[in-house]
Protein backbone atom coordinates (compact mmCIF):
# COMPACT_ATOMS: atom_id res chain seq x y z
CA UNK A 1 0.00 0.00 0.00
CA UNK A 2 1.28 3.46 -0.89
CA UNK A 3 2.34 5.49 2.17
CA UNK A 4 0.04 8.33 1.08
CA UNK A 5 -3.05 6.10 0.85
CA UNK A 6 -5.78 7.08 3.31
CA UNK A 7 -7.54 4.04 4.77
CA UNK A 8 -11.20 4.51 5.67
CA UNK A 9 -12.03 3.78 9.33
CA UNK A 10 -13.46 0.36 10.14
CA UNK A 11 -17.09 0.35 11.35
CA UNK A 12 -17.45 -1.55 14.61
CA UNK A 13 -20.34 -2.26 16.96
CA UNK A 14 -19.85 -1.26 20.58
CA UNK A 15 -21.34 -0.01 23.85
CA UNK A 16 -20.84 3.76 24.10
CA UNK A 17 -21.23 5.60 27.40
CA UNK A 18 -22.37 9.14 26.62
CA UNK A 19 -22.34 10.44 30.20
CA UNK A 20 -21.85 9.15 33.73
CA UNK A 21 -24.26 9.13 36.65
CA UNK A 22 -27.34 7.52 35.06
CA UNK A 23 -30.12 6.48 37.42
CA UNK A 24 -30.91 2.86 38.13
CA UNK A 25 -32.18 0.52 36.92
CA UNK A 26 -29.79 0.74 33.99
CA UNK A 27 -32.10 -1.56 32.04
CA UNK A 28 -34.46 1.45 31.94
CA UNK A 29 -32.06 4.45 31.80
CA UNK A 30 -29.76 2.58 29.36
CA UNK A 31 -26.54 4.59 29.83
CA UNK A 32 -24.69 2.26 27.44
CA UNK A 33 -25.92 2.63 23.87
CA UNK A 34 -25.16 -0.10 21.36
CA UNK A 35 -24.29 1.56 18.06
CA UNK A 36 -21.86 1.73 15.17
CA UNK A 37 -18.56 3.53 15.77
CA UNK A 38 -15.52 4.16 13.62
CA UNK A 39 -12.16 2.60 14.42
CA UNK A 40 -9.03 3.87 12.70
CA UNK A 41 -6.19 1.66 11.53
CA UNK A 42 -3.51 0.77 14.12
CA UNK A 43 -0.66 3.25 14.17
CA UNK A 44 3.00 2.55 14.94
CA UNK A 45 3.37 0.29 17.96
CA UNK A 46 -0.35 -0.60 17.93
CA UNK A 47 -2.41 -3.71 17.22
CA UNK A 48 -5.89 -4.34 15.82
CA UNK A 49 -7.68 -7.09 17.77
CA UNK A 50 -10.95 -8.87 17.06
CA UNK A 51 -12.56 -9.20 20.49
CA UNK A 52 -13.75 -12.71 21.37
CA UNK A 53 -14.81 -12.24 25.01
CA UNK A 54 -15.10 -9.36 27.48
CA UNK A 55 -15.95 -9.35 31.17
CA UNK A 56 -18.16 -6.93 33.12
CA UNK A 57 -16.14 -5.54 36.03
CA UNK A 58 -16.74 -3.02 38.81
CA UNK A 59 -14.17 -0.76 37.16
CA UNK A 60 -16.63 -0.43 34.27
CA UNK A 61 -19.58 0.04 36.62
CA UNK A 62 -17.73 2.75 38.54
CA UNK A 63 -17.51 4.82 35.35
CA UNK A 64 -21.19 4.25 34.59
CA UNK A 65 -22.31 5.34 38.07
CA UNK A 66 -19.84 8.23 38.26
CA UNK A 67 -17.79 7.05 41.25
CA UNK A 68 -14.72 6.87 39.01
CA UNK A 69 -14.39 9.98 36.88
CA UNK A 70 -13.41 9.41 33.27
CA UNK A 71 -13.86 11.59 30.18
CA UNK A 72 -16.90 10.88 28.04
CA UNK A 73 -18.06 9.82 25.54
CA UNK A 74 -16.16 6.62 26.22
CA UNK A 75 -16.26 3.09 24.90
CA UNK A 76 -16.00 0.98 28.04
CA UNK A 77 -14.56 -2.49 28.64
CA UNK A 78 -11.09 -3.47 29.82
CA UNK A 79 -11.14 -7.19 30.69
CA UNK A 80 -11.00 -9.06 27.39
CA UNK A 81 -9.31 -11.45 25.00
CA UNK A 82 -9.23 -11.68 21.23
CA UNK A 83 -7.30 -12.45 18.05
CA UNK A 84 -4.71 -10.21 16.42
CA UNK A 85 -5.95 -9.04 13.02
CA UNK A 86 -3.37 -6.45 12.06
CA UNK A 87 -0.01 -5.22 13.32
CA UNK A 88 1.01 -1.57 13.26
CA UNK A 89 4.46 -0.49 12.15
CA UNK A 90 7.22 -1.65 14.46
CA UNK A 91 5.29 -4.52 16.08
CA UNK A 92 7.32 -7.62 15.28
CA UNK A 93 6.86 -9.89 18.32
CA UNK A 94 3.19 -10.81 17.67
CA UNK A 95 1.59 -12.72 14.80
CA UNK A 96 -1.69 -12.21 13.00
CA UNK A 97 -4.16 -14.79 14.33
CA UNK A 98 -2.52 -15.00 17.75
CA UNK A 99 -4.77 -14.94 20.82
CA UNK A 100 -4.01 -12.11 23.24
CA UNK A 101 -5.21 -11.04 26.67
CA UNK A 102 -5.86 -7.36 27.26
CA UNK A 103 -3.91 -5.65 30.06
CA UNK A 104 -5.76 -2.57 31.29
CA UNK A 105 -2.63 -0.81 32.54
CA UNK A 106 0.02 -0.77 29.83
CA UNK A 107 3.64 -0.79 30.99
CA UNK A 108 6.21 1.16 29.00
CA UNK A 109 8.98 -0.76 30.76
CA UNK A 110 11.18 2.29 31.21
CA UNK A 111 9.63 4.74 33.72
CA UNK A 112 10.18 4.88 37.49
CA UNK A 113 6.90 3.04 38.09
CA UNK A 114 7.84 0.20 35.77
CA UNK A 115 11.16 -0.18 37.56
CA UNK A 116 9.36 -1.19 40.79
CA UNK A 117 8.57 -4.68 39.43
CA UNK A 118 4.81 -4.16 39.65
CA UNK A 119 4.55 -2.32 42.96
CA UNK A 120 3.77 0.99 41.26
CA UNK A 121 1.86 1.50 38.01
CA UNK A 122 3.46 2.72 34.81
CA UNK A 123 3.49 6.53 34.87
CA UNK A 124 2.79 7.12 31.14
CA UNK A 125 0.25 4.28 31.22
CA UNK A 126 -1.62 5.84 34.13
CA UNK A 127 -1.60 9.26 32.49
CA UNK A 128 -2.99 7.80 29.25
CA UNK A 129 -5.69 5.89 31.12
CA UNK A 130 -6.79 9.05 32.94
CA UNK A 131 -6.89 10.98 29.67
CA UNK A 132 -8.83 8.29 27.82
CA UNK A 133 -6.12 7.66 25.22
CA UNK A 134 -3.86 4.84 24.17
CA UNK A 135 -0.36 4.71 25.65
CA UNK A 136 1.07 6.99 22.97
CA UNK A 137 -1.63 9.62 23.48
CA UNK A 138 -3.73 8.67 20.45
CA UNK A 139 -7.47 8.13 20.08
CA UNK A 140 -8.46 5.68 17.37
CA UNK A 141 -12.22 5.75 18.06
CA UNK A 142 -14.87 8.16 16.80
CA UNK A 143 -18.62 8.45 16.43
CA UNK A 144 -20.44 10.75 14.00
CA UNK A 145 -17.14 12.51 13.35
CA UNK A 146 -16.37 13.24 17.03
CA UNK A 147 -13.58 11.57 19.03
CA UNK A 148 -14.46 8.81 21.51
CA UNK A 149 -12.28 8.13 24.55
CA UNK A 150 -10.68 4.75 25.22
CA UNK A 151 -11.31 2.99 28.53
CA UNK A 152 -8.06 2.00 30.24
CA UNK A 153 -6.35 1.70 26.87
CA UNK A 154 -8.62 -1.15 25.79
CA UNK A 155 -12.34 -0.32 25.09
CA UNK A 156 -13.34 -3.96 24.75
CA UNK A 157 -17.15 -3.65 24.79
CA UNK A 158 -17.00 -3.82 21.01
CA UNK A 159 -16.26 -6.42 18.36
CA UNK A 160 -12.85 -4.87 17.53
CA UNK A 161 -10.28 -2.70 19.31
CA UNK A 162 -7.03 -0.94 18.47
CA UNK A 163 -4.64 -1.01 21.41
CA UNK A 164 -1.00 -0.32 22.13
CA UNK A 165 1.32 -3.32 21.91
CA UNK A 166 2.00 -2.97 25.64
CA UNK A 167 -1.73 -3.47 26.33
CA UNK A 168 -1.76 -7.10 25.19
CA UNK A 169 -0.14 -10.32 26.37
CA UNK A 170 -0.12 -13.38 24.07
CA UNK A 171 -1.48 -16.72 25.31
CA UNK A 172 -1.62 -20.14 23.69
CA UNK A 173 -4.69 -21.28 21.80
CA UNK A 174 -5.57 -23.88 24.43
CA UNK A 175 -6.75 -21.07 26.73
CA UNK A 176 -10.40 -20.41 25.74
CA UNK A 177 -11.48 -16.79 25.14
CA UNK A 178 -13.61 -16.46 28.30
CA UNK A 179 -10.83 -17.88 30.49
CA UNK A 180 -8.24 -15.69 28.80
CA UNK A 181 -10.37 -12.58 29.33
CA UNK A 182 -10.72 -13.18 33.08
CA UNK A 183 -6.97 -13.70 33.41
CA UNK A 184 -6.42 -10.07 32.37
CA UNK A 185 -8.25 -8.37 35.23
CA UNK A 186 -9.97 -10.51 37.87
CA UNK A 187 -7.18 -13.07 38.15
CA UNK A 188 -4.35 -10.62 37.57
CA UNK A 189 -5.70 -8.33 40.30
CA UNK A 190 -7.00 -10.85 42.83
CA UNK A 191 -4.27 -13.41 42.33
CA UNK A 192 -1.59 -10.75 42.45
CA UNK A 193 -2.97 -9.33 45.69
CA UNK A 194 -2.27 -12.72 47.23
CA UNK A 195 1.00 -13.72 45.54
CA UNK A 196 2.71 -10.39 44.85
CA UNK A 197 1.47 -8.29 47.77
CA UNK A 198 0.30 -10.62 50.56
CA UNK A 199 2.99 -13.29 50.03
CA UNK A 200 1.54 -15.85 52.47
CA UNK A 201 3.71 -18.68 53.76
CA UNK A 202 2.80 -22.29 54.57
CA UNK A 203 1.85 -21.44 58.17
CA UNK A 204 -0.40 -18.50 57.19
CA UNK A 205 -4.17 -18.31 56.96
CA UNK A 206 -5.56 -16.14 54.13
CA UNK A 207 -8.95 -14.37 54.35
CA UNK A 208 -10.73 -12.71 51.43
CA UNK A 209 -13.22 -9.91 52.18
CA UNK A 210 -15.55 -9.45 49.19
CA UNK A 211 -16.15 -12.38 46.86
CA UNK A 212 -16.83 -10.69 43.55
CA UNK A 213 -14.70 -11.45 40.51
CA UNK A 214 -11.47 -10.13 42.00
CA UNK A 215 -12.12 -11.55 45.46
CA UNK A 216 -13.07 -14.99 44.19
CA UNK A 217 -9.97 -14.95 42.00
CA UNK A 218 -7.93 -14.17 45.11
CA UNK A 219 -9.62 -17.08 46.88
CA UNK A 220 -8.85 -19.67 44.19
CA UNK A 221 -5.29 -18.37 43.96
CA UNK A 222 -4.82 -18.74 47.71
CA UNK A 223 -6.26 -22.26 47.46
CA UNK A 224 -3.65 -23.09 44.82
CA UNK A 225 -0.86 -22.29 47.29
CA UNK A 226 0.54 -24.21 50.23
CA UNK A 227 -1.13 -22.22 53.03
CA UNK A 228 -2.66 -23.20 56.35
CA UNK A 229 -6.21 -22.22 55.43
CA UNK A 230 -8.43 -19.98 53.31
CA UNK A 231 -11.48 -18.03 54.59
CA UNK A 232 -14.19 -16.37 52.49
CA UNK A 233 -16.15 -13.33 53.71
CA UNK A 234 -19.13 -11.77 51.93
CA UNK A 235 -22.67 -10.63 52.66
CA UNK A 236 -24.20 -12.68 49.82
CA UNK A 237 -24.92 -16.27 50.87
CA UNK A 238 -24.63 -17.68 47.34
CA UNK A 239 -21.07 -16.41 47.12
CA UNK A 240 -20.22 -17.93 50.51
CA UNK A 241 -21.59 -21.28 49.35
CA UNK A 242 -19.55 -21.07 46.16
CA UNK A 243 -16.42 -20.35 48.19
CA UNK A 244 -17.08 -23.48 50.25
CA UNK A 245 -17.53 -25.57 47.09
CA UNK A 246 -14.23 -24.26 45.77
CA UNK A 247 -12.44 -25.38 48.93
CA UNK A 248 -12.55 -22.55 51.48
CA UNK A 249 -12.16 -23.91 54.99
CA UNK A 250 -14.70 -21.49 56.46
CA UNK A 251 -16.98 -18.66 55.35
CA UNK A 252 -18.59 -15.77 57.22
CA UNK A 253 -20.59 -12.64 56.71
CA UNK A 254 -18.63 -9.51 57.69
CA UNK A 255 -20.55 -9.21 60.98
CA UNK A 256 -19.98 -12.87 61.81
CA UNK A 257 -16.26 -12.57 61.10
CA UNK A 258 -15.90 -9.62 63.47
CA UNK A 259 -18.25 -10.92 66.18
CA UNK A 260 -16.66 -14.38 66.24
CA UNK A 261 -13.13 -13.00 66.41
CA UNK A 262 -11.90 -14.41 63.11
CA UNK A 263 -8.21 -13.70 62.52
CA UNK A 264 -6.01 -14.30 59.50
CA UNK A 265 -2.36 -13.58 58.77
CA UNK A 266 -3.03 -12.21 55.28
CA UNK A 267 -6.35 -10.48 54.57
CA UNK A 268 -7.33 -9.34 51.07
CA UNK A 269 -9.96 -6.58 50.81
CA UNK A 270 -11.57 -6.83 47.38
CA UNK A 271 -14.97 -5.19 47.81
CA UNK A 272 -14.05 -1.56 47.16
CA UNK A 273 -16.04 -0.26 50.13
CA UNK A 274 -14.74 1.48 53.27
CA UNK A 275 -16.70 -0.85 55.59
CA UNK A 276 -15.08 -3.84 53.88
CA UNK A 277 -11.67 -2.24 54.42
CA UNK A 278 -12.47 -1.74 58.10
CA UNK A 279 -13.53 -5.38 58.39
CA UNK A 280 -10.32 -6.52 56.72
CA UNK A 281 -8.20 -4.50 59.15
CA UNK A 282 -10.23 -5.74 62.15
CA UNK A 283 -9.67 -9.41 61.34
CA UNK A 284 -5.96 -9.16 60.48
CA UNK A 285 -3.91 -11.06 63.06
CA UNK A 286 -1.07 -9.43 65.01
CA UNK A 287 1.95 -9.22 62.76
CA UNK A 288 -0.27 -9.79 59.75
CA UNK A 289 -0.80 -7.98 56.47
CA UNK A 290 -3.93 -6.32 55.11
CA UNK A 291 -3.92 -5.94 51.31
CA UNK A 292 -6.52 -3.63 49.80
CA UNK A 293 -7.29 -3.89 46.09
CA UNK A 294 -10.82 -2.46 46.07
CA UNK A 295 -11.47 0.99 44.57
CA UNK A 296 -14.13 2.88 46.55
CA UNK A 297 -15.43 6.27 45.55
CA UNK A 298 -12.77 8.95 46.20
CA UNK A 299 -14.97 10.73 48.77
CA UNK A 300 -15.46 7.63 50.94
CA UNK A 301 -13.43 7.33 54.14
CA UNK A 302 -12.62 4.48 56.52
CA UNK A 303 -11.79 4.48 60.23
CA UNK A 304 -8.96 2.38 61.68
CA UNK A 305 -7.05 2.38 64.95
CA UNK A 306 -3.43 3.51 64.54
CA UNK A 307 -2.71 2.12 68.02
CA UNK A 308 -3.68 -1.38 66.91
CA UNK A 309 -1.50 -1.13 63.82
CA UNK A 310 1.48 -0.04 65.89
CA UNK A 311 0.99 -2.27 68.95
CA UNK A 312 0.35 -5.39 66.87
CA UNK A 313 3.03 -4.64 64.27
CA UNK A 314 0.55 -4.84 61.41
CA UNK A 315 1.13 -3.91 57.75
CA UNK A 316 -1.42 -2.36 55.38
CA UNK A 317 -0.60 -2.55 51.66
CA UNK A 318 -2.34 -1.01 48.67
CA UNK A 319 -2.15 -3.18 45.56
CA UNK A 320 -3.24 -1.84 42.18
CA UNK A 321 -3.72 -4.45 39.44
CA UNK A 322 -2.41 -7.03 41.89
CA UNK A 323 1.03 -5.39 41.88
CA UNK A 324 1.41 -7.27 38.62
CA UNK A 325 3.65 -7.22 35.61
CA UNK A 326 1.11 -8.57 33.06
CA UNK A 327 3.67 -9.95 30.60
CA UNK A 328 5.15 -12.02 33.43
CA UNK A 329 2.06 -12.91 35.46
CA UNK A 330 -0.62 -13.73 32.87
CA UNK A 331 1.38 -16.70 31.46
CA UNK A 332 1.95 -17.87 35.04
CA UNK A 333 -1.79 -17.93 35.80
CA UNK A 334 -2.52 -19.55 32.43
CA UNK A 335 -0.13 -22.36 33.36
CA UNK A 336 -1.77 -22.79 36.79
CA UNK A 337 -5.14 -23.08 35.00
CA UNK A 338 -3.66 -25.54 32.49
CA UNK A 339 -2.40 -27.73 35.34
CA UNK A 340 -5.84 -27.78 36.97
CA UNK A 341 -4.69 -25.76 39.98
CA UNK A 342 -6.64 -22.57 39.22
CA UNK A 343 -10.31 -23.18 38.29
CA UNK A 344 -10.83 -19.87 36.48
CA UNK A 345 -14.06 -21.17 34.91
CA UNK A 346 -15.61 -21.10 38.40
CA UNK A 347 -15.45 -17.30 38.29
CA UNK A 348 -17.78 -17.07 35.28
CA UNK A 349 -21.37 -16.59 36.47
CA UNK A 350 -22.95 -16.33 33.03
CA UNK A 351 -22.41 -15.38 29.41
CA UNK A 352 -24.45 -12.55 27.90
CA UNK A 353 -24.86 -10.67 24.62
CA UNK A 354 -23.53 -7.17 24.05
CA UNK A 355 -27.15 -6.03 23.69
CA UNK A 356 -27.79 -7.08 27.31
CA UNK A 357 -24.98 -5.01 28.80
CA UNK A 358 -27.21 -2.54 30.68
CA UNK A 359 -29.06 -5.38 32.37
CA UNK A 360 -25.67 -6.90 33.14
CA UNK A 361 -24.61 -3.70 34.88
CA UNK A 362 -27.71 -3.95 37.09
CA UNK A 363 -26.80 -7.52 38.01
CA UNK A 364 -23.27 -6.42 38.80
CA UNK A 365 -24.44 -3.46 40.90
CA UNK A 366 -26.76 -5.76 42.88
CA UNK A 367 -23.82 -7.98 43.81
CA UNK A 368 -25.42 -10.99 42.17
CA UNK A 369 -22.60 -11.95 39.83
CA UNK A 370 -18.96 -12.94 40.05
CA UNK A 371 -18.13 -12.47 36.36
CA UNK A 372 -20.50 -11.99 33.44
CA UNK A 373 -18.81 -12.53 30.10
CA UNK A 374 -19.89 -11.02 26.79
CA UNK A 375 -19.15 -13.46 23.98
CA UNK A 376 -18.69 -12.07 20.48
CA UNK A 377 -19.27 -14.11 17.34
Amino acid sequence: MDSDTVVAPRTIRGALLGATGATRPYAVSRPLEILDLQLAEPGPGEVLVRIEAAGLCHSDLSVVNGSRLRPTPMLLGHEAAGRVLQLGAGVSDLAVGQRVVMAFLPRCGECAGCRTDGKLPCLPGSAANNAGTLLGGERRLSHAGAPVHHHLGVSAFADHAVVNRFSVVPVDDDVPPAIAAVLGCAVLTGGGAVINAGKPGPADTVAIVGLGGVGMAALITALSLDVAGVIGIDSVDAKLQQALKLGAGAVYTPDQAVDQGVRANVVIEAAGHPRAFETAVRITAPGGTTVTVGLPSPDQLASVSPLTITAEARTIIGSYLGSAVPARDIPFYAQLWREGKLPVESLISSTIRLDDINEGMDTLADGQAVRQIILFD
